[in-house]
Parts: C-alpha cells; sequence; structure tokens
C-alpha cells in the first residue's frame, strides 16, 4: 500500500495512479468530477487517497467497460454510498447491478433474433433458460423481500 511513513493505508496521488493502473490525470479528473474523494491532505497539501478509492476506481473502469457514462456513474456510486457502508455489501450490490443491467442490455439485444424464430425454436431457446431464469427471479425476490421488510 502507500509509502508515506505514519499513512500506510493511505496512497498518494502516483501510487494510487499505479495501483488502479490509470493516469494521474484521470484520478485529477475523477476527483474534480466528484468520482472519488481523498480521505485527506498532507502538510504539504498533497492529496492521500484511502483503499476504498481504489476499490471505487475499479468499480468506476467495469461501469466504464459496460459503457456507461461518468455521469451515471456518479449517480451510481452515489446510490451505493447512501445504501450501505460495508464494503463488502456494496461490492456485491454493484456485481449483482452491473450483471442485471447487462442481461436487461442483452436481451434487448436478442428480442430482435427471438422474433425471428419458428415456434418451436423458441419453445426450445425458452426451455433450455426457463428454470435458470426462474431461479434468478426467486433470488431477487426474496433480496427485494428482505429490502422492503427493514
Amino acid at each position: 500500500m502507500g509509502s508515506l511513513s505514519g499513512h500506510m493505508n493511505l496512497y498518494r496521488i502516483g501510487e494510487l495512479a499505479k495501483a488502479a493502473g490509470i493516469s494521474e490525470r484521470t484520478i485529477d479528473y475523477y476527483t474534480k468530477l466528484g468520482l472519488i474523494n481523498p480521505e485527506k491532505r498532507t502538510l504539504k497539501n498533497y492529496r492521500l487517497y484511502n483503499h476504498e478509492t481504489l476499490t471505487t476506481l475499479k468499480r468506476i473502469n467495469q461501469l466504464k467497460q459496460e459503457k456507461y457514462t461518468l455521469e451515471e456513474i456518479k449517480d451510481m456510486l452515489e446510490r451505493w454510498r447512501t445504501v450501505a457502508e460495508e464494503s463488502e455489501v456494496t461490492d456485491k450490490l454493484t456485481q449483482l447491478e452491473i450483471q442485471i443491467q447487462k442481461l436487461e442490455r442483452e436481451v434487448n439485444e436478442i428480442n430482435p433474433l427471438l422474433k425471428e424464430l419458428k415456434p418451436n425454436q423458441a419453445r426450445a431457446a425458452l426451455s433450455n433458460i426457463l428454470p435458470k431464469g426462474a431461479a434468478c427471479i426467486e433470488s431477487l425476490q426474496i433480496l427485494l423481500n428482505h429490502f422492503t421488510s427493514m
């Protein structure tokens, strides 16, 4: 992690950039946009970032790969931060939301193809995915019921 004595869990911008595999300029830009925030500043006014920032940068990269805009990513990050402070729960919810949105996009892409299938072909395709889809829907329903009963 960070190499500053007394700040073993904090990264300077160069260290964070190297660990995240992005440029220092990108970190500056994300900081200006409010996607990430420094944990604190040194006496010489250097920004110091915590390990959670590195995790956030990885999330941002995943979402960018999924073709989300930085504004959409900022909105998602803000929602996740207000939902849970526990990083493990937040990570799992992040992954789940990414998967759901990816599935929605894939369904939209495949829908025109399904309409062109003959009825027997459509039934065969559906019979293969229906059990897994039903299990997925049931899992999401359990998750939603858990949160709505809180």
